[in-house]
Protein backbone atom coordinates (compact mmCIF):
# COMPACT_ATOMS: atom_id res chain seq x y z
CA UNK A 1 0.00 0.00 0.00
CA UNK A 2 1.66 3.34 -1.00
CA UNK A 3 1.49 6.22 1.10
CA UNK A 4 -2.11 7.53 0.09
CA UNK A 5 -3.60 4.43 0.70
CA UNK A 6 -1.77 4.42 4.36
CA UNK A 7 -3.43 7.75 4.54
CA UNK A 8 -6.63 6.68 3.98
CA UNK A 9 -6.81 3.61 6.26
CA UNK A 10 -5.54 6.06 8.99
CA UNK A 11 -8.71 8.23 8.46
CA UNK A 12 -10.96 5.34 8.89
CA UNK A 13 -9.07 3.56 11.31
CA UNK A 14 -8.39 6.47 14.10
CA UNK A 15 -12.77 6.97 14.18
CA UNK A 16 -12.80 3.34 14.32
CA UNK A 17 -10.63 2.80 16.77
CA UNK A 18 -12.02 5.13 18.77
CA UNK A 19 -15.63 3.93 18.73
CA UNK A 20 -14.72 0.60 19.77
CA UNK A 21 -12.66 1.44 22.90
CA UNK A 22 -15.20 4.17 23.54
CA UNK A 23 -17.16 1.03 24.18
CA UNK A 24 -15.25 -1.03 25.57
CA UNK A 25 -14.39 1.44 28.73
CA UNK A 26 -17.36 3.34 28.90
CA UNK A 27 -16.23 5.98 31.11
CA UNK A 28 -17.13 9.89 30.01
CA UNK A 29 -13.82 11.14 30.38
CA UNK A 30 -12.03 8.56 28.55
CA UNK A 31 -14.66 8.90 25.66
CA UNK A 32 -13.75 12.74 25.52
CA UNK A 33 -10.06 12.24 25.16
CA UNK A 34 -10.47 8.90 22.59
CA UNK A 35 -12.92 10.67 20.36
CA UNK A 36 -11.04 14.01 20.68
CA UNK A 37 -7.52 12.13 19.57
CA UNK A 38 -9.30 10.44 16.68
CA UNK A 39 -10.57 13.75 14.97
CA UNK A 40 -6.78 15.16 15.48
CA UNK A 41 -5.60 12.02 13.72
CA UNK A 42 -8.31 12.15 11.19
CA UNK A 43 -7.69 16.17 10.67
CA UNK A 44 -3.84 15.35 10.42
CA UNK A 45 -4.52 12.62 7.78
CA UNK A 46 -7.07 14.76 5.64
CA UNK A 47 -4.15 17.85 5.16
CA UNK A 48 -1.82 15.16 4.24
CA UNK A 49 -4.25 13.32 1.68
CA UNK A 50 -4.87 16.44 -0.09
CA UNK A 51 -1.11 17.00 -0.22
CA UNK A 52 -0.59 13.64 -1.67
CA UNK A 53 -3.13 13.69 -4.24
CA UNK A 54 -1.21 15.99 -6.55
CA UNK A 55 0.48 12.89 -7.23
CA UNK A 56 -2.62 11.46 -9.23
CA UNK A 57 -5.98 10.58 -8.55
CA UNK A 58 -5.49 6.88 -6.37
CA UNK A 59 -8.32 3.88 -6.73
CA UNK A 60 -7.89 1.50 -3.79
CA UNK A 61 -9.99 -2.03 -2.87
CA UNK A 62 -10.53 -2.77 -6.42
CA UNK A 63 -11.32 0.59 -7.70
CA UNK A 64 -14.42 0.60 -4.69
CA UNK A 65 -12.60 3.04 -2.66
CA UNK A 66 -10.77 6.51 -4.45
CA UNK A 67 -8.91 9.28 -3.68
CA UNK A 68 -9.11 12.13 -5.98
CA UNK A 69 -9.34 15.95 -5.62
CA UNK A 70 -13.02 15.99 -4.92
CA UNK A 71 -13.16 13.64 -2.37
CA UNK A 72 -9.60 14.76 -0.50
CA UNK A 73 -11.35 18.42 -0.43
CA UNK A 74 -14.57 16.76 1.10
CA UNK A 75 -12.87 15.00 3.70
CA UNK A 76 -10.82 18.22 4.49
CA UNK A 77 -14.39 19.88 5.26
CA UNK A 78 -15.72 16.93 7.54
CA UNK A 79 -12.38 16.56 9.28
CA UNK A 80 -12.05 19.93 10.45
CA UNK A 81 -15.11 20.12 11.64
CA UNK A 82 -14.96 16.76 13.41
CA UNK A 83 -11.52 18.12 15.30
CA UNK A 84 -13.71 21.63 16.23
CA UNK A 85 -16.74 20.03 17.08
CA UNK A 86 -14.75 17.61 18.80
CA UNK A 87 -13.19 20.11 21.58
CA UNK A 88 -16.34 21.97 22.03
CA UNK A 89 -18.30 18.84 22.80
CA UNK A 90 -16.34 18.46 25.88
CA UNK A 91 -17.68 21.46 27.45
CA UNK A 92 -20.86 21.65 26.20
CA UNK A 93 -21.77 17.29 26.63
CA UNK A 94 -21.11 17.94 30.21
CA UNK A 95 -23.58 20.53 30.87
CA UNK A 96 -26.29 18.19 30.09
CA UNK A 97 -26.25 16.31 33.13
CA UNK A 98 -25.79 12.38 31.41
CA UNK A 99 -22.62 11.59 32.35
CA UNK A 100 -24.09 7.74 32.54
CA UNK A 101 -24.64 8.02 28.64
CA UNK A 102 -22.01 10.53 27.32
CA UNK A 103 -19.44 7.33 26.24
CA UNK A 104 -22.74 6.09 23.93
CA UNK A 105 -22.75 10.00 22.45
CA UNK A 106 -19.45 9.78 21.92
CA UNK A 107 -19.42 6.29 19.99
CA UNK A 108 -22.10 7.55 17.72
CA UNK A 109 -20.41 10.72 17.17
CA UNK A 110 -17.47 9.12 16.06
CA UNK A 111 -19.38 6.86 14.05
CA UNK A 112 -21.23 9.82 12.48
CA UNK A 113 -18.18 12.10 11.79
CA UNK A 114 -16.80 8.30 10.03
CA UNK A 115 -19.77 7.68 7.52
CA UNK A 116 -19.20 12.01 6.58
CA UNK A 117 -15.40 10.89 5.77
CA UNK A 118 -15.73 7.57 4.32
CA UNK A 119 -18.55 8.86 2.26
CA UNK A 120 -16.85 10.91 -0.50
CA UNK A 121 -14.30 8.05 -1.29
CA UNK A 122 -16.60 5.88 -2.26
CA UNK A 123 -16.63 5.02 -5.85
CA UNK A 124 -19.11 2.89 -7.01
CA UNK A 125 -22.22 4.68 -7.07
CA UNK A 126 -24.52 1.95 -5.17
CA UNK A 127 -21.81 1.66 -2.55
CA UNK A 128 -21.59 5.90 -2.18
CA UNK A 129 -25.93 5.47 -1.55
CA UNK A 130 -25.33 3.06 1.02
CA UNK A 131 -22.73 5.47 2.90
CA UNK A 132 -25.14 8.67 2.62
CA UNK A 133 -27.74 6.10 3.73
CA UNK A 134 -25.40 5.13 6.87
CA UNK A 135 -25.24 8.99 7.71
CA UNK A 136 -28.40 9.15 8.30
CA UNK A 137 -29.21 6.09 10.55
CA UNK A 138 -26.34 7.58 12.88
CA UNK A 139 -27.35 11.00 13.05
CA UNK A 140 -30.92 10.22 13.85
CA UNK A 141 -30.14 9.22 17.22
CA UNK A 142 -27.69 11.60 17.73
CA UNK A 143 -30.37 14.03 16.97
CA UNK A 144 -32.24 12.47 19.40
CA UNK A 145 -29.22 12.54 21.98
CA UNK A 146 -31.45 14.46 24.81
CA UNK A 147 -35.05 12.83 24.44
CA UNK A 148 -36.98 15.76 24.46
CA UNK A 149 -39.84 15.54 22.84
CA UNK A 150 -38.70 18.68 20.46
CA UNK A 151 -35.80 16.46 19.63
CA UNK A 152 -37.21 13.26 19.14
CA UNK A 153 -39.55 14.43 16.65
CA UNK A 154 -37.05 15.99 15.12
CA UNK A 155 -35.39 12.88 14.35
CA UNK A 156 -38.49 11.08 13.69
CA UNK A 157 -38.94 13.64 10.87
CA UNK A 158 -35.37 14.08 9.80
CA UNK A 159 -35.62 10.19 9.00
CA UNK A 160 -38.85 10.02 7.51
CA UNK A 161 -38.32 12.73 5.10
CA UNK A 162 -34.27 12.00 4.31
CA UNK A 163 -35.50 8.51 3.84
CA UNK A 164 -38.11 8.80 1.52
CA UNK A 165 -35.57 11.16 -0.48
CA UNK A 166 -32.93 8.89 -0.18
CA UNK A 167 -34.96 6.08 -1.58
CA UNK A 168 -35.32 8.07 -4.79
CA UNK A 169 -31.92 8.58 -5.14
CA UNK A 170 -31.31 4.82 -4.97
CA UNK A 171 -34.44 4.74 -7.59
CA UNK A 172 -32.35 7.26 -9.49
CA UNK A 173 -28.93 4.83 -9.20
CA UNK A 174 -30.67 1.97 -10.37
CA UNK A 175 -32.26 3.34 -13.30
CA UNK A 176 -28.47 4.69 -13.96
CA UNK A 177 -27.36 0.89 -14.18
CA UNK A 178 -30.11 -0.47 -16.09
CA UNK A 179 -29.30 2.73 -19.03
CA UNK A 180 -25.49 1.73 -18.51
CA UNK A 181 -26.48 -2.52 -19.12
CA UNK A 182 -27.49 -1.36 -22.90
CA UNK A 183 -24.06 -0.61 -24.25
CA UNK A 184 -21.47 -1.95 -20.85
CA UNK A 185 -24.04 -5.85 -20.85
CA UNK A 186 -25.87 -7.16 -17.85
CA UNK A 187 -22.70 -6.88 -15.84
CA UNK A 188 -20.00 -3.84 -15.08
CA UNK A 189 -18.66 -2.02 -11.87
CA UNK A 190 -20.54 1.19 -11.43
CA UNK A 191 -17.78 3.15 -10.90
CA UNK A 192 -17.93 7.28 -11.31
CA UNK A 193 -15.13 7.11 -13.87
CA UNK A 194 -17.25 3.86 -15.70
CA UNK A 195 -20.48 5.93 -16.19
CA UNK A 196 -18.47 8.89 -17.28
CA UNK A 197 -17.36 7.28 -19.97
CA UNK A 198 -20.38 5.63 -21.22
CA UNK A 199 -22.52 8.37 -20.83
CA UNK A 200 -22.80 9.42 -23.99
CA UNK A 201 -23.67 6.48 -25.25
CA UNK A 202 -26.54 6.50 -23.14
CA UNK A 203 -30.24 7.14 -23.62
CA UNK A 204 -30.93 10.97 -23.24
CA UNK A 205 -34.41 10.61 -22.22
CA UNK A 206 -33.44 7.44 -19.34
CA UNK A 207 -30.36 9.44 -18.39
CA UNK A 208 -32.39 12.78 -17.47
CA UNK A 209 -35.03 10.76 -15.46
CA UNK A 210 -31.75 9.10 -13.54
CA UNK A 211 -30.46 12.69 -12.92
CA UNK A 212 -33.62 14.46 -11.90
CA UNK A 213 -34.33 11.41 -9.54
CA UNK A 214 -30.76 11.68 -7.83
CA UNK A 215 -30.97 15.56 -7.41
CA UNK A 216 -34.19 15.07 -5.75
CA UNK A 217 -33.08 12.39 -3.72
CA UNK A 218 -29.21 14.19 -3.01
CA UNK A 219 -31.12 17.42 -2.88
CA UNK A 220 -33.00 16.23 0.32
CA UNK A 221 -29.78 14.79 2.43
CA UNK A 222 -28.32 18.70 1.24
CA UNK A 223 -31.10 20.51 2.52
CA UNK A 224 -31.97 22.21 -1.15
CA UNK A 225 -35.68 23.68 -1.13
CA UNK A 226 -38.23 22.53 -1.48
CA UNK A 227 -37.16 19.71 -0.23
CA UNK A 228 -35.11 21.16 3.40
CA UNK A 229 -38.22 20.40 5.59
CA UNK A 230 -36.16 18.32 8.06
CA UNK A 231 -33.26 20.21 7.94
CA UNK A 232 -34.19 23.13 10.20
CA UNK A 233 -35.96 20.92 13.08
CA UNK A 234 -32.49 18.74 12.99
CA UNK A 235 -30.08 20.92 13.51
CA UNK A 236 -31.96 23.22 15.96
CA UNK A 237 -33.04 20.51 18.40
CA UNK A 238 -29.83 18.08 18.49
CA UNK A 239 -26.84 18.68 20.54
CA UNK A 240 -24.74 22.00 18.85
CA UNK A 241 -21.98 19.62 18.44
CA UNK A 242 -24.19 17.57 16.38
CA UNK A 243 -25.57 20.43 14.89
CA UNK A 244 -22.12 21.97 13.48
CA UNK A 245 -20.95 18.23 12.22
CA UNK A 246 -24.41 18.25 10.59
CA UNK A 247 -23.99 21.27 8.80
CA UNK A 248 -20.74 21.61 8.17
CA UNK A 249 -19.42 17.84 7.14
CA UNK A 250 -22.84 15.90 6.47
CA UNK A 251 -24.37 18.56 3.32
CA UNK A 252 -21.21 18.67 1.90
CA UNK A 253 -20.76 15.27 1.68
CA UNK A 254 -24.31 14.54 0.36
CA UNK A 255 -23.49 17.44 -2.42
CA UNK A 256 -20.71 15.02 -3.59
CA UNK A 257 -23.11 12.86 -5.38
CA UNK A 258 -25.28 15.28 -7.20
CA UNK A 259 -21.56 17.08 -8.38
CA UNK A 260 -20.66 13.38 -9.59
CA UNK A 261 -23.50 12.64 -11.49
CA UNK A 262 -23.57 16.27 -12.90
CA UNK A 263 -20.44 14.93 -14.99
CA UNK A 264 -22.08 12.13 -15.72
CA UNK A 265 -25.44 14.37 -17.04
CA UNK A 266 -22.63 16.75 -18.64
CA UNK A 267 -20.97 14.10 -20.86
CA UNK A 268 -24.37 12.02 -21.55
CA UNK A 269 -25.60 15.61 -23.24
CA UNK A 270 -28.35 16.99 -21.01
CA UNK A 271 -26.01 19.38 -19.77
CA UNK A 272 -28.76 21.49 -20.39
CA UNK A 273 -31.65 20.44 -18.37
CA UNK A 274 -29.36 18.54 -15.44
CA UNK A 275 -27.92 21.95 -15.09
CA UNK A 276 -30.96 24.02 -15.26
CA UNK A 277 -32.23 21.96 -12.36
CA UNK A 278 -29.28 22.80 -10.61
CA UNK A 279 -29.57 26.39 -10.64
CA UNK A 280 -33.16 26.37 -9.91
CA UNK A 281 -33.47 24.55 -6.34
CA UNK A 282 -30.18 27.14 -6.16
CA UNK A 283 -32.05 29.56 -6.14
CA UNK A 284 -35.19 28.47 -4.88
CA UNK A 285 -33.15 27.62 -1.79
CA UNK A 286 -31.80 31.00 -1.14
CA UNK A 287 -35.56 32.51 -1.78
CA UNK A 288 -36.63 30.16 1.00
CA UNK A 289 -33.78 31.04 3.63
CA UNK A 290 -34.52 34.76 3.37
CA UNK A 291 -38.13 34.43 3.60
CA UNK A 292 -37.46 32.27 6.71
CA UNK A 293 -34.51 33.97 8.50
CA UNK A 294 -36.44 37.53 8.20
CA UNK A 295 -38.88 35.82 10.63
CA UNK A 296 -37.23 34.18 12.59
CA UNK A 297 -37.78 33.40 16.45
CA UNK A 298 -35.47 30.57 17.28
CA UNK A 299 -31.74 31.16 17.40
CA UNK A 300 -30.93 27.77 16.53
CA UNK A 301 -33.49 27.69 14.01
CA UNK A 302 -31.67 30.69 12.37
CA UNK A 303 -28.42 29.03 12.00
CA UNK A 304 -30.42 26.11 10.24
CA UNK A 305 -31.91 28.17 7.83
CA UNK A 306 -28.58 30.21 6.94
CA UNK A 307 -27.45 26.42 5.46
CA UNK A 308 -29.77 26.25 3.71
CA UNK A 309 -29.03 29.55 1.95
CA UNK A 310 -25.91 28.59 1.34
CA UNK A 311 -25.81 25.06 0.47
CA UNK A 312 -28.30 27.08 -2.25
CA UNK A 313 -24.93 28.92 -2.83
CA UNK A 314 -22.93 26.18 -3.35
CA UNK A 315 -25.42 24.63 -5.75
CA UNK A 316 -25.64 28.11 -7.72
CA UNK A 317 -21.83 27.96 -7.93
CA UNK A 318 -21.77 24.20 -9.59
CA UNK A 319 -24.38 25.10 -11.67
CA UNK A 320 -22.44 27.56 -13.32
CA UNK A 321 -19.45 25.34 -13.42
CA UNK A 322 -16.74 26.00 -15.05
CA UNK A 323 -13.13 27.20 -13.12
CA UNK A 324 -14.57 30.09 -11.47
CA UNK A 325 -17.88 28.41 -10.33
CA UNK A 326 -16.49 24.87 -8.77
CA UNK A 327 -13.63 27.31 -7.54
CA UNK A 328 -16.16 28.89 -5.70
CA UNK A 329 -18.31 26.61 -4.72
CA UNK A 330 -15.38 24.21 -3.50
CA UNK A 331 -14.09 27.37 -1.48
CA UNK A 332 -17.41 28.15 -0.10
CA UNK A 333 -18.10 24.55 1.18
CA UNK A 334 -14.36 25.40 3.60
CA UNK A 335 -15.54 28.67 4.36
CA UNK A 336 -19.25 27.51 5.55
CA UNK A 337 -17.95 24.44 7.25
CA UNK A 338 -15.96 27.23 9.72
CA UNK A 339 -18.26 29.63 9.85
CA UNK A 340 -21.19 28.18 10.54
CA UNK A 341 -19.46 25.44 13.00
CA UNK A 342 -18.22 28.77 14.54
CA UNK A 343 -21.99 30.12 14.90
CA UNK A 344 -23.57 26.77 15.98
CA UNK A 345 -20.48 26.52 18.65
CA UNK A 346 -21.92 30.38 19.57
CA UNK A 347 -25.66 29.41 19.82
CA UNK A 348 -25.45 26.30 21.78
CA UNK A 349 -23.31 28.36 24.57
CA UNK A 350 -25.99 30.93 24.59
CA UNK A 351 -28.64 28.68 24.54
CA UNK A 352 -27.60 26.94 28.01
CA UNK A 353 -26.09 29.94 29.82
CA UNK A 354 -29.38 32.49 28.96
CA UNK A 355 -31.77 28.49 29.35
CA UNK A 356 -34.01 29.43 25.92
CA UNK A 357 -34.07 28.89 22.55
CA UNK A 358 -35.86 32.11 21.68
CA UNK A 359 -34.27 34.95 20.26
CA UNK A 360 -35.81 37.17 22.54
CA UNK A 361 -34.90 35.48 25.44
CA UNK A 362 -31.05 36.30 24.80
CA UNK A 363 -29.70 39.96 25.47
CA UNK A 364 -27.00 41.91 25.89
CA UNK A 365 -24.44 39.18 25.02
CA UNK A 366 -21.23 41.36 24.37
CA UNK A 367 -21.70 42.66 28.11
CA UNK A 368 -22.31 39.44 29.63
CA UNK A 369 -20.02 37.34 27.19
CA UNK A 370 -17.39 39.82 25.78
CA UNK A 371 -15.22 37.02 23.93
CA UNK A 372 -17.80 34.81 23.42
CA UNK A 373 -19.80 37.27 22.24
CA UNK A 374 -17.18 39.30 19.96
CA UNK A 375 -16.72 36.16 17.96
CA UNK A 376 -20.26 35.08 17.48
CA UNK A 377 -21.16 38.15 16.10
CA UNK A 378 -17.98 37.99 13.93
CA UNK A 379 -19.28 34.99 12.77
CA UNK A 380 -22.69 36.39 11.92
CA UNK A 381 -21.20 38.87 9.64
CA UNK A 382 -19.15 36.51 7.81
CA UNK A 383 -22.18 33.95 7.41
CA UNK A 384 -23.81 37.14 5.52
CA UNK A 385 -21.26 37.05 3.13
CA UNK A 386 -19.84 40.33 4.48
CA UNK A 387 -16.04 41.61 3.79
CA UNK A 388 -13.35 40.89 4.77
CA UNK A 389 -14.25 36.95 5.00
CA UNK A 390 -14.01 34.33 3.00
CA UNK A 391 -17.26 33.76 2.69
CA UNK A 392 -17.45 37.10 0.77
CA UNK A 393 -14.26 35.91 -1.55
CA UNK A 394 -16.57 32.69 -2.35
CA UNK A 395 -19.62 34.49 -3.33
CA UNK A 396 -17.84 37.03 -5.32
CA UNK A 397 -16.26 33.80 -7.35
CA UNK A 398 -19.24 32.37 -7.76
CA UNK A 399 -20.83 35.76 -9.21
CA UNK A 400 -18.17 35.77 -11.42
CA UNK A 401 -18.59 32.89 -12.93
CA UNK A 402 -22.24 33.66 -13.24
CA UNK A 403 -21.38 36.47 -15.03
CA UNK A 404 -19.15 35.14 -17.33
CA UNK A 405 -22.33 32.83 -18.14
CA UNK A 406 -24.66 35.47 -19.27
CA UNK A 407 -26.83 34.22 -16.22
CA UNK A 408 -27.61 37.74 -15.41
CA UNK A 409 -31.23 37.16 -13.82
CA UNK A 410 -30.03 34.39 -11.55
CA UNK A 411 -26.94 36.99 -10.39
CA UNK A 412 -29.80 39.82 -10.40
CA UNK A 413 -31.83 37.70 -7.91
CA UNK A 414 -28.81 36.20 -5.92
CA UNK A 415 -27.57 39.59 -5.16
CA UNK A 416 -30.91 40.93 -4.30
CA UNK A 417 -31.69 37.79 -1.85
CA UNK A 418 -28.05 37.92 -0.24
CA UNK A 419 -28.98 41.38 0.59
CA UNK A 420 -32.33 40.54 2.35
CA UNK A 421 -30.80 37.74 4.01
CA UNK A 422 -27.78 40.23 5.42
CA UNK A 423 -30.50 42.76 6.71
CA UNK A 424 -32.45 39.93 8.27
CA UNK A 425 -30.24 37.89 9.71
CA UNK A 426 -28.13 40.93 11.44
CA UNK A 427 -31.42 42.40 12.67
CA UNK A 428 -31.73 39.64 14.94
CA UNK A 429 -27.99 40.08 16.37
CA UNK A 430 -29.24 43.52 16.62
CA UNK A 431 -31.85 42.09 18.85
CA UNK A 432 -29.07 40.00 20.88
CA UNK A 433 -26.97 42.68 21.53
CA UNK A 434 -28.32 45.77 21.53
CA UNK A 435 -31.59 46.17 22.96
CA UNK A 436 -32.27 45.67 27.01
CA UNK A 437 -34.13 43.59 28.65
CA UNK A 438 -33.94 40.51 30.78
CA UNK A 439 -33.27 36.75 30.55
CA UNK A 440 -36.52 34.66 30.36
CA UNK A 441 -34.73 32.65 33.31
CA UNK A 442 -33.12 35.82 35.54
CA UNK A 443 -30.38 33.83 35.62
CA UNK A 444 -27.28 33.52 33.50
CA UNK A 445 -25.17 30.23 33.50
CA UNK A 446 -21.10 30.04 32.19
CA UNK A 447 -19.52 29.15 29.63
CA UNK A 448 -17.12 26.65 29.13
CA UNK A 449 -13.05 27.75 27.48
CA UNK A 450 -14.00 24.59 25.90
CA UNK A 451 -16.25 26.02 24.09
CA UNK A 452 -14.88 29.54 23.13
CA UNK A 453 -11.59 27.79 22.20
CA UNK A 454 -13.13 26.17 18.73
CA UNK A 455 -14.64 29.25 17.93
CA UNK A 456 -11.13 31.29 17.66
CA UNK A 457 -10.01 28.23 15.62
CA UNK A 458 -12.80 28.43 12.94
CA UNK A 459 -13.10 32.21 12.80
CA UNK A 460 -9.30 33.35 12.30
CA UNK A 461 -8.66 31.07 9.30
CA UNK A 462 -11.82 33.09 7.95
CA UNK A 463 -10.23 36.16 8.21
CA UNK A 464 -7.08 35.15 6.69
CA UNK A 465 -8.56 33.20 3.58
CA UNK A 466 -10.90 36.49 3.28
CA UNK A 467 -7.76 38.58 2.93
CA UNK A 468 -5.65 35.89 1.12
CA UNK A 469 -6.47 33.11 -1.53
CA UNK A 470 -3.89 30.49 -1.06
CA UNK A 471 -2.49 29.86 -4.75
CA UNK A 472 -1.90 26.57 -3.89
CA UNK A 473 -5.99 25.94 -2.49
CA UNK A 474 -6.35 27.36 -6.40
CA UNK A 475 -4.21 25.03 -7.76
CA UNK A 476 -5.78 22.85 -6.24
CA UNK A 477 -9.97 24.13 -7.54
CA UNK A 478 -8.18 24.05 -11.16
CA UNK A 479 -6.87 20.76 -10.83
CA UNK A 480 -10.49 19.33 -9.69
CA UNK A 481 -12.75 21.55 -12.69
CA UNK A 482 -10.00 19.93 -14.80
CA UNK A 483 -11.39 16.18 -13.87
CA UNK A 484 -15.29 17.13 -13.68
CA UNK A 485 -15.03 18.84 -17.28
CA UNK A 486 -17.36 16.33 -19.10
CA UNK A 487 -16.05 17.56 -22.55
CA UNK A 488 -12.49 16.07 -22.07
CA UNK A 489 -14.38 12.98 -20.25
CA UNK A 490 -16.83 12.42 -23.18
CA UNK A 491 -13.87 13.14 -26.04
CA UNK A 492 -11.32 10.84 -24.04
CA UNK A 493 -13.82 7.87 -24.30
CA UNK A 494 -14.86 8.59 -28.16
Amino acid sequence: MNRTGSLALALVLAPAAAIILILLIRRARAAEALNLVASAIALIASFALLASVGDGDAAFENSYVIIDGLATWMILCAAIVYFLASIYAIGYMRLLDQEDRLHRFYAMFAGFALSTLVGPMMNNAGIYWIAIELTTLISTFLVAFEREASSIEAAWKYIIVVSAGISLALLGTVLFYWSGTFALGPTYDMTWKTLQEVAPRLSPALVSLSFLLVLIGYGTKVGLAPMHTWLPDAHSEGPAPVSALLSGALLNTAMVGIVRYLVVADAAGISGLARGALLALGAFSLFVAALFIVRQTGVKRLMAYSSVEHMGVIALGFGFGGPLGIAGALYHMLNHSLNKSAMFFGAGALMRAYQTKRIRGIRRVMRQFPALGALWLAGAVAITGAPPFALFLSELTIIRAGLSGSQFFLIGLMAVLLIIIFIGFLNHFRTMYFESGKSETGEIGPVSLWCVAPMWLALAPLLVMGLWWPQVLWEHFQSVAHALDATRIAEAAR
